[in-house]
């Protein structure tokens, strides 16, 4: 069976910093491309930052460069998401997932999501 788990959430100042990581277990994902998503309440779901299989090129949304970094390990089939100068707009449950299609910044090019973490960023 398949499964992503996200771990690394937490409550931190703004200013503050975390490192998001999740694991994959049920088979290996280093020939695939992983993104981060996060939802706040009320709001859908978005695309954060994604890494090729390789991990040569990395994607972020706007908002989140120069504060976020995507990194993998394929070796221990993980994929990590360092978040640096953390804002309050950057509370929300952040999940990982899998790009199965083309597209790698939208949503419904991934599978296999994980059951997400909560990031919570006080002013």
């Amino acid at each position: 069976q398949v499964q992503l788990v996200e771990s690394g959430g937490g409550l931190v100042q703004a200013g503050g910093s975390l490192r998001l990581s999740c694991a994959a277990s049920g088979r290996t994902f280093s020939s695939y491309a992983m993104g981060w998503f996060r939802q706040a309440p009320g709001k859908e779901r978005e695309f954060v930052a994604a890494i090729t299989w390789n991990g040569d090129r990395t994607y972020y949304t706007d908002s989140v460069k120069g504060r976020f970094t995507v990194f993998r390990d394929n070796a221990k089939n993980t994929v990590a998401l360092q978040m640096n100068s953390l804002k309050p707009e950057d509370t929300a449950v952040y999940f990982c997932a899998v790009q199965i299609r083309s597209g790698i910044t939208n949503r419904g090019s991934y599978h296999y999501w994980g059951q997400g973490t909560q990031v919570s960023v006080s002013s």
